[in-house]
Parts: C-alpha cells; structure tokens; sequence
C-alpha cells in the first residue's frame, strides 16, 4: 500500500523570525533558504510578510532571484494582506510568485477587528484573488485564528471554507493561531473539514502555548491533512510553532502510512545555524537537537547499552548526524567510565576503574564539570602516572587592551622543552592571543583546532562573580571536544582552557 506524502512547509524565515528579539539579515535568510529547500529538502518555505521593510524586501529579491535560477520559484511563499492589491505590487517588484494571503478565520477577529461582515470579507478576498491569478500567482489561504473560529463560530468558518471552493486557490491553511487547541479538538475540528472538502487541499498550522504543538500535528495527520507548517527550532512568537525536527521524527516512527521528504541527517546541522544566527541557544533537553539528547548520564543507563542496547530506542543519534556520548558526574558508575575510556582509547585495570569512578563522583558532588577530556588529568592525578603528561605550556603572555588601538597579545610558549614567542592582533583579547598561537603552530608546521563554541558563565552553584568559568568547544578533524578553564579573569579562564586543548592527543 502507498503511503500518503505530507507537505511540509518550513515558515522559520517568517513566522519563526517573530520570535521576540530575533531579525535575520539578507545573506542570513539566503543561506538558510538554500539549505532549507536543497540539503534538507522541505517541500515549501514561508520566507516574508509583503510591506514589512526595506530590508525585508531586498532578502526576498535575493531568495526569489536565487529560487528562479534553481527551478524552486514555486516553492518560495510570501504572507500577503487584503489590501486592495498593495501585497501583491510588493510581491511582483520583488519577484515571487505565491502568496499566502491572511483573512479572518473566526466571527470574533472579523467583527472587532475589520469591523465587515463576512460577505464584505469574502468580496474583498474574491478581488485579492483575481487580481493575484491575472498576474500569474499561485494564492493560499489562511484563516487566522481557526481554532477559535472552530470553537466559537464554526458556521461562519464553514460558510468561509464554501465560499472558498468556487475561488481560485491552491492550498487552505488552517493555523491554530493563539495555540489553544488539544489533540482531541484538532482530530475533530479537522476530521469535520476533511469529511465536508475531500478534494482541497488542507495545512495545518499549529503553535506550541500549552506544549502541545507536536501532539497536535500527530492528530491532524490522523485526521487527514495534506500538509504542516513548522519551524526550525520551533522559533515563533510567544512560545513558537510546532518544532521541525520532533515532527518529522514523529512521522517517521509512529506514523508508517504517511512520508516526508525531510532529510533527517541534516536536522541538526540546520538546527544548529538558526541557534547560530539568531542568538537563541537550543535547551539542553529540547529533543532531537538539544545536547543532552544522546547523552547517557546514569551508570546503570550505560551498563545496559552494554548488554543488548537495553536503554536505546528508535531515535538512534546516527539518523540525525550526531552521536551518542555518556556523561561524567556524580550518578556516572563504571560503565560510563569505561565507554569514555574506549573513545579515548585508554585502559584502566578494575581497580584503578574503581578509583577514577571514586574521583569524578567527589567532583559531582561538588558541582563540577567532568568532560571526557578531564579524563586523563583526573586519572593522572588519581593514580599517579604520567599518562597525561603536560608537553605544551604557556609560558608567560602580555595582554594589550587600550582606547583607539586594537587588542594586541604577545605569547611565549614552550613545546617538547622548547621556547616559542610570537605576537599578534585581533579583535579582542583572546582573538589576539589565539592568532598569536596560530603563529607559532603555523612556524612549526603543527595543526590547531577551530574553535567552535565559546561560552563564558559563573560556575555551577556558585553565587559570585568573583570567579568565571569559560568552556570551549574545538574541532579537529572530524572530532569535538571541549574544554574548560576556572579564573577570576574571564580572559584568563579561556586562556586556561586553551592550554588544555593544546595537551590532548
């Protein structure tokens, strides 16, 4: 038996981008369009509201010059306005060609807010429509506030959705505007649409205020609905729209008689990015993107992978790109232990097993941070050996920081015994110390990772500023790892976790 294809529309370029705080620049919406519509391949972006600015108008011209030359035209969408035409002169001067158009989907907007009366509504539509088919436009629409509609005044929604029959436009997009809806209510209200309109084809567009946007597409699929609008992240305004990545797993593995075309592997990577872009960090927790997802922090959690994968399940990090990683803390036993051990490649006997474990419990006690690149220091420390010897030391550094000059940085670093200076600029202090050390390491012809995250806090528990601690993440290679630096100097702490990197094999 085929399976029924589900529409997905990606609206993080407009409906995402009302998230409090968040504007993407041109070049920003650019480069997510293209990887929106070609490496992760959603069917549809919702990219614009027409009018909105200047700056608007210019990253649609770019997207919609870029999408013609790709043969993606139709697939780049705009929110326009009844506004006697004005939308659709703002579309055609920036070059797109598929409006979504906002009308009133409950009694209560259309009487208080327009102040007509549904059939001076469904004219005014009507001459938006034409006027949108005579230039060659493809129309959507959505009917704001829906939900409420449904609840409130399900004739007028019905009459609306008659009157939209006899119009010439493609797709219905049903939007839980102000996300009151429960799942039961969604399979109803939906079900009732899908039974009276078999032949339309039906979004559906659902918020996240009671966190129940992800519940609430499962049962618009189940109810028969064509298509779903999400956003990376589930950005959107108040507490954002139905999250990307947790819908298309969802489909996947509890719903085998629908299919996305969404690839999976490249989830993260994008998720990543809009985090990247518009400055709001993914929570640990938040599922299939968050840190934490595949992290396994309980020994006895990490002891069962061992023995016939008894704590996986069907969300295996490799779909995603990503992989799986055991934490070090307080609640960590010897099987954490051990499965670190092995990507360090390093063995320890069960007794000296017994007292690292020992160790890095103290540690959790305490409310530090055990990575695994702490490893071979705490083994080092416990056991007394020299596995992690020290080869690299910063030596001594001067840092330079004065009104109306750039921050400069000089460095002396000693490598195998040997001392290397070198100074540099940048565009902060730490920036001018981590160009210096890209001098040295370039005379020597040795490799240095890219550092890719920086993150600078006040340590765990702690109620001071008297000391901050910096965590870094690096790549080298194929390979992250990260590490961490304590000091009352913020620059100096980073420093810190710098030298440690420059120690791991």
């Amino acid at each position: 038996m085929s399976k029924r294809r589900i529409e997905i529309m990606d609206t993080t370029l407009r409906d995402g981008e009302q998230t409090s705080g968040v504007s993407f620049t041109a070049s920003e919406k650019l480069t997510l369009a293209k990887l929106l519509l070609e490496e992760l391949r959603v069917d549809r972006i919702e990219v614009a509201s027409a009018r909105v600015s200047e700056g608007e108008f210019e990253s649609v011209r770019q997207i919609t010059g870029w999408a013609e030359g790709a043969g993606l035209l139709e697939h780049v969408e705009i929110l326009t306005f009844v506004d006697g035409g004005a939308s659709l002169e703002w579309m055609r001067k920036a070059g797109a060609k598929v409006q979504n158009l906002l009308t009133k989907g409950s009694l209560n907007h259309l009487k208080y807010q327009l102040k007509k009366s549904p059939e001076a509504h469904f004219e005014d539509i009507g001459r938006v429509l034409e006027e949108a088919r005579k230039l060659g436009f493809s129309s959507n629409i959505y009917l704001e506030d829906w939900s409420n509609g449904m609840r409130n005044s399900p004739e007028y929604v019905f009459q609306f959705l008659d009157f939209l029959t006899t119009q010439p436009i493609k797709r219905i997009l049903l939007p839980d505007t102000l996300g009151v809806l429960t799942p039961k209510e969604t399979f109803e209200f939906l079900s009732a649409i899908r039974e009276r309109y078999p032949d339309q084809h039906i979004d559906f567009h659902g918020h996240n205020d009671y966190d129940l946007s992800v519940a609430n597409v499962m049962e618009a699929v189940r109810a028969g609905v064509d298509g779903l609008h999400l956003t990376v992240n589930g950005m959107g305004e108040r507490a954002g729209n139905a999250p990307l990545a947790s819908v298309v797993a969802v489909l996947n593995d509890f719903m085998p008689e629908v299919e996305v075309g969404v690839v999976e592997s490249s989830l993260y990577k994008v998720s990543k990015l809009v985090s990247a872009f518009t400055g709001i960090t993914i929570p640990a927790n938040k599922p299939i993107v968050g840190e934490n997802v595949f992290t396994q922090t309980a020994g006895i959690h990490a002891d069962g992978d061992n023995k016939k994968n008894l704590y996986f399940n069907d969300l295996m990090p490799e779909r995603f790109g990503r992989k799986r990683r055991y934490a070090l803390g307080k609640t960590s036993g010897k099987a954490n232990i051990q499965k670190n051990l092995q990507e360090l490649g390093l063995t320890l006997n069960e007794e000296e097993v017994r007292k690292v474990t020992a160790r890095i419990i103290e540690l959790g006690d305490k409310k530090e941070r055990v990575t695994r690149e702490d490893l071979p220091y705490i083994i080092s420390d416990v056991l007394g050996s020299d596995m992690h010897q020290q080869r690299v030391f910063i030596r001594s550094y001067v840092l330079t920081h004065a009104k109306g000059l750039q921050p400069s940085t000089a460095v002396a670093l000693e490598i195998d015994g040997k001392t290397y200076e070198e100074h540099a600029q940048g565009d902060g202090q730490f920036d001018a110390f981590m160009n210096a050390l890209r001098k040295v390491y370039k005379g020597i012809k040795r490799p240095l990772p890219t550092l890719v995250d920086y993150a600078v806090r006040i340590p765990p528990g702690s109620h001071s500023d008297a000391l901050c601690e910096t965590v870094i993440t690096w790549k080298h290679q194929d390979r992250e790892f990260t590490t961490r630096g304590l000091d009352s100097d913020q620059t100096v702490s980073a420093i810190k976790a710098t030298e440690k990197m420059l120690n791991i094999p």
